[in-house]
Order: structure tokens, then sequence, then C-alpha cells
């Protein structure tokens, strides 16, 4: 064995001296949307760490993913197969896109800029209370110095938010509460540098900092209860599994996905998520399509049919040839109707920026006339400049700026104890427009989890569930449950060999058993979702499921209804599985059998105002269409991301309580608007008379928030 060394000093030293070859070790990332309490993190940890190989695993409930450890070259696939061997819904992550929407690096400027804002403002009100107090002269003079000196450069700092802010709006020719709000803490501080220079009695770099330093609390507060708001897109990008498995003359090599050309053949195994869209060219199995279309039973799939990324392959391993290059498959054109989905979303005019759109002009103009009209009483450029600035302040932009964010704050605070995550600073404001409220079927009215409802003997039910011990597929592992369910042993079935696309085979008794689909047993097929038995005499044994409805789906339904909102269901599976739902719920209208594509476009072009709620990954593009959109916590990753709301508790019943606070939130907002407006227009003519000292305008401001902020409060008592 060869020993290679980074220097021919290492390369000559004795064998027995060598260091011991060290394993590569890696980080890998699965992503398990159905977890939901401490014994599934118990679960899924034991079950990771029991595969060789697995030096860690660590499971993060929030985020519904799990951190791997690992050394030697395991895959993602083998963790994902162990996973749902033990009943785990596990999909792989792509760490290098997943990294990028975990970044915070906004946030940790915002709390670097907020602590250099409030450690200033501090220091320098100790200095503005000696000049309130009376200090004169060359004490006065020292303090102004002082301060100067510590607000200079702090402002400069961390007030660059609203500088940046505003000077886009500018350049853009419109206007937004960031204009008036750097423009107070300019001048504040030129004016206040010019009265220093005159030795002035008078300076503003307390209030410059105080506007900063409040303005920058309410921005970073902002910043964190959006944070969960990652791109849906970089979500899609984290769900594309990184690498495939090429089939090569030299044996299977590992390659980015990006490197497969049309043409290649790839090998997916059982467990796998497919990275390319492509034809089977050699093998058969059951497609799990549901975050594509919705559908909730597996797809038979054999030789020749086609398949898309982001679908599943549950039984049975394929051999694919690719059809279209990495960038061109059906995740990423997916990938691509959300991009374009959110980009139209963010021009949605908030209430804040339209009252901007009127209360900047106006501001400026008076504070323009302010200063003409003392200059020209006057004939004194620094009393005509003094007033003009004290208008500017004295009109409180943080009163204006803290309208609508301290109601938003209160609204989404209340909501999140009643287990509903606001994500989107203007979802409230949004949620009061809608007209029509459009649901998803699987997995958002109804569970996603197929359930055993025909009546059925304990022996043929334990017969099932010991076959079913030997397949992945879903109605497989609901018969396993339902044994359990019922303290019942499975019967022991030896010769466990699964069929893809068909079933599961065994003998008991000395007999070949079977469980599978109708045209492999050779019986006629019934409606809905069904399995069937062949016992050891040969008789068949019929299993019929449903998909259980979401606790409260109905009587959120009725309650939508009520509000006179119209209620749809629109939805990728079957037209009669999609009917019957609609019908339990109450839900008038249906479409079904959509693609994701067709969800957008159905949205896009429906009149009104829509609220979308879906959890899968066909709903994304849809979601990010609507006009606002919900999803159940046990949604996909990019699900959740792209919607405005998130539902934290699997009851219904919060999207109407949802609505309602949210009219009540615009109502609060409607009210602080008008309180900063009469705030102005009392403050005004105060400052335009020339009767604002920097401690009156500092008082004003401050007396004017806490009005704002406890109007916001209200929210908290109203049921």
């Amino acid at each position: 064995m060869t020993d290679t060394a980074a220097c021919p000093g290492c390369l000559a030293r004795p064998a027995d001296l060598a260091q011991p070859a060290v394993t590569p070790s890696q980080t890998l990332y699965v992503s398990l949307p159905q977890i939901h309490c401490a014994g599934c993190i118990a679960g899924v940890e034991n079950t990771l760490t029991a595969i060789p190989g697995v030096a860690s695993a660590r499971v993060n409930l929030t985020q519904r993913r799990a951190r791997i450890e690992a050394q030697g070259h395991i895959v993602t696939a083998t963790l994902i197969a162990a996973l749902t061997a033990k009943g785990y819904d596990a999909r792989a992550l792509n760490p290098e896109a997943l990294a990028a929407t975990q970044n915070d690096a906004a946030g940790r400027d915002l709390l670097l800029r907020l602590a250099i804002a409030g450690f200033a403002t501090m220091n320098v009100m100790l200095l503005s209370v000696a000049v309130w107090s009376g200090a004169t002269d060359a004490t006065r003079q020292m303090f102004h110095w002082i301060s100067a000196a510590i607000a200079v450069p702090a402002v400069a700092y961390a007030a660059r938010p609203f500088f940046a802010s505003a000077a886009a709006a500018l350049m853009a020719r419109r206007g937004n509460m960031d204009v008036p709000i750097a423009m107070a803490i300019l001048l504040a501080m030129g004016h206040s540098i010019y009265e220093v220079l005159l030795g002035g009695h008078h300076a503003y770099f307390d209030a410059a900092l105080s506007l900063t330093f409040f303005l920058l609390i309410g921005r970073y507060l902002d910043h964190c209860s959006r944070r969960a708001a990652r791109s849906a897109a970089d979500e899609l990008a984290a769900l594309e599994p990184p690498r495939a498995t090429r089939i090569t003359p030299k044996g299977d090599q590992q390659v980015a996905v990006d490197a497969l050309a049309i043409g290649d053949m790839i090998r997916a195994t059982p467990g796998t998520r497919l990275a390319i869209d492509g034809i089977i060219r050699r093998g058969r199995t059951d497609l799990d399509r549901a975050l594509l279309t919705g559908e909730a039973m597996p797809a038979p799939a054999t030789t020749g049919d086609a398949v898309h990324a982001g679908e599943i392959v549950l039984t049975g391993t394929l051999e694919v040839e690719v059809t279209q290059p990495a960038k061109h498959s059906t995740l990423n054109q997916l990938k691509s109707l959300v991009e374009v989905a959110e980009r139209a979303r963010s021009r949605y005019t908030s209430l804040a920026d339209k009252a901007a759109t009127a209360y900047v002009p106006l501001v400026h103009a008076l504070a323009v006339l302010a200063f003409i009209g003392w200059y020209a009483a006057t004939g004194d450029l620094r009393v005509a400049l003094n007033i003009a600035v004290t208008v500017l302040i004295i009109t409180c932009p943080c009163a204006m700026g803290l309208a609508i964010p301290a109601v938003s704050t209160v609204a989404t605070s209340k909501l999140f104890r009643a287990g509903v995550l606001v994500k989107s600073a203007t979802a409230l404001e949004r949620l009061c427009d809608i007209d029509t409220v459009i649901f998803d079927k699987t997995g958002t009215l109804t569970e996603g989890q197929p359930k055993l409802v025909n009546t059925v003997a304990d022996a043929v039910l334990a017969l099932a569930a010991g076959l079913g011990q030997g397949s992945a597929h879903p109605l497989s592992q609901a018969l396993v449950a339902e044994a359990k369910t019922r303290d019942l042993t499975p019967t022991t079935v030896d010769n466990l060999q699964e069929h893809p696309g068909q079933g599961v085979s065994g003998t008991s008794q000395g007999r070949t058993v079977k469980l599978g689909n109708a045209a492999w047993l050779n019986t006629p097929e019934a409606d809905g979702m069904a399995t069937y038995l062949s016992d050891t005499r040969g008789q068949i044994h019929h299993f019929a499921f449903t998909d259980s409805l979401r606790d409260g789906a109905a009587k959120a339904v009725a309650a939508l209804q009520t509000d006179g909102l119209k209620t749809v269901l629109l939805s990728g599976d079957r037209h009669a599985n999609a009917a019957r739902i609609a019908a339990e719920v109450g839900i008038p209208e249906t479409l079904a059998e959509v693609t994701p594509a067709q969800k957008s476009t159905t949205i896009a072009d429906r009149a009104g105002h829509t609220l979308m709620i879906g959890d899968g990954l066909n709903d994304t593009a849809a979601l990010g269409a609507a006009h606002v959109s919900m999803s159940p916590a046990a949604a996909v990753d990019a699900s959740r991301a792209v919607s405005d709301v998130v539902l934290m508790h699997g009851s219904l019943t919060r999207i109407p309580d949802t609505l309602s606070i949210a009219r009540q939130a615009r109502k609060r907002m409607q009210e602080n608007l008008w309180l900063a407006t009469a705030y102005n227009a009392i403050a005004i003519p105060i400052a335009l008379a020339g009767f604002v000292t920097p401690l009156i305008a500092a008082l004003a401001m401050s007396g004017s928030s806490i009005v704002v902020s406890l109007n916001a409060l209200r929210i908290r008592s109203t049921p």
C-alpha cells in the first residue's frame, strides 16, 4: 500500500510511525415533514445512529429536519431507506442550498447597529440631562462637543438602513416612511453640529439617536418575526437531490445532477427522490407523486413510462434515461413559477406605504415653508433653519413609522399564542381583502394518511399486516398501523417478496399469500382507495381506505361561508376523491386533476382576491400566486416558506379566527394613522410658531409613540 504525505520528510518516516488513514467525514441533511413530538425525535435519532458509519444525528423539531454526521461514503438514500422502513416520511435536502437559506447576515447586522445606537443614546442622554438642567457657557459647550463625538459616528453607522432605503425610494421617484425618518435624522445632526460650531444653546443629538434607536428596535423585532419567511425558491432548490447515480460501462458513478446530459442512464433505488425527468428503460415501481400532484395513492410505473423530478421511488430499482437537463426539470420549472409569483406579490402596496405617499411631501413642504416664512420675517438664517428642523422632528416620523408596525407586532403575537405564525409583514392587511378561499385536498383538508374504514376480521387483518411489513406502500403501512391499534400480532409470513407496481407475496402455513392491487389478484376493482388480500385458501379480502378529514375542516368551511366568502377545492387528485371530500366539508365548487402549473394559472386568472391554503410541493406556485396564502405546519418546507401564514396546530378552525384578528388589526392600523395625523395637526402649528425646544420635541416624540403603542395593545383584549 502506498503512503502519501504532504512532504518528503513525512514520506521518509518508518511505516510503523505513519499516521493511520482518516476516514472522511460528511454532514448530511434529511427533511422530516411529519414529525411532531419528542417520541419522533428519539425514534429518528435512534434509527439513524444504528446505521454503521453514522457518528451522530440531531433532529430539529421546529425545522423538521435532521443533521447527520457520518463517516465514510454513506449516501442520503441509505438514511432515507432506514427511516422509511421505520415508518418515517423522510426526504433528502441539499446542504449547500440549505446553508444559503439559514444565513441570517441581515439579522446580525441589524442587531449590531441596534447595540451601537442604544449605547450612544444612553450616553448622549446623560449629557443632555445636564444641558436641560441649566448647564451654561463652557460646560454646556463641552457636553455638546462630547455628544457630537459620540453621535456622529454612531448615527452614520446605525442609521444606514434608513438612509439606504430612503435613497433607493428617492432614486425610484417615490416616497416611503424612511424618507422623512432619514431626513429628520440628517437635518437634526447637521443642525446640531452647526449650533455647536456657533456656540448655540440647543442641539438635537439625543433626538437623532433616540429616533434611530427606537426605530431599529422595531425593525429588528420585525426581522425576527419574519425570519422564517425564507425564499420558497431557495427551499425548492434545497429539496433537489444534489447527486445521482449514473450508469456507465465502468460501473455506477455518483455525479452532480447538473452534470447529467440527455441520453444518460441513471439508477434510482427505493426511497430516493428522482433528480431529473426521464423515461424508465428497465424496472417497475410504485411512485409517490403526492408532492407534485397531490395524488394520495402511489402510481404504478413500468418500462416506457415517464417519470419526473421530485417523484419518490417506493419499490423496485429503476434504470431511467434522462430526457431533460436538470435546469429544465419539472422541479426547476416549479421553482421558476414560485419565483415569478413571489416577485408579483412583492409589488403589493402596504397601508404604511400608502400613508407615506401622502405624508412625506406634506411634511417636507411644511418644513420648506417654515424656513422661507421665518427667514423672510426675521432675516435670521439660523432661526429659520432651527424652526424648519424642529418642524421635521416634531412631526414625528417615529409615531407615523410605528403606527402600522406596532399593531402588526401585537396582532402577530396574539396569533402566535393561538398557534398561528404570521410570516409576511403585509399578510394581515391582505387577509382583509380576500373574497375567496381555495383549499388543497390531500394534507390540507385531509390528514394525508390512509385509514382502514371497512370491517375486517382480526385474523385477516393480522395476515395482511404480516405481508404489509414487507412493503413501503402507504396502504400496506396503514394495515400494519391498524393491526397495532387493535393490539394484533402480525402473522408470520416467510419468503416475503415485493413486486413493484403490484404488491407483496409470501408463504404462510405452506401456502402462497398475496397483498396487492386488484389486477394482480385478478379481482374486480372497487371505487376509491383499496387493496386486496389472497389468503391461504385463495379467498380474496377487500380493504377499503379513506383519507380522514383534518380536525375542524367542516367547521372552518362553514364559518368562512357565513362570513360571505366563497370556498373552492383545488386538487391534483382524481375527480371522485376530490368530490367526495368536498361534499363532506360542504365546499360547492371542485376543480380536480390539475397540475401545479394549472393550479397557479387558475388562481392568477380568478377575479377578486384569493386565500390559498395548501401543503404540498405541487401547491407552492399556487400559494405564491394567491393574494395571501396559508400552510399547515406539517407542510413541506417549500410550502411553508412561500406561505404568508403557517397554522402551527392541526385544527383548521384557526383560519376564520385569523381572518377576524386581521380585520381587528387593520382597524387599529387605521386608527393609529388618524391618531398620528391628529397629533401632527396639533404639533405642527406649535412648531411653526417657534415654541418647540429640543426637550419638548423629545417629549412629544415619546408621547405620540406611546399613544399609538397603547392603541395597538387594545387588540389583546378583543375576543
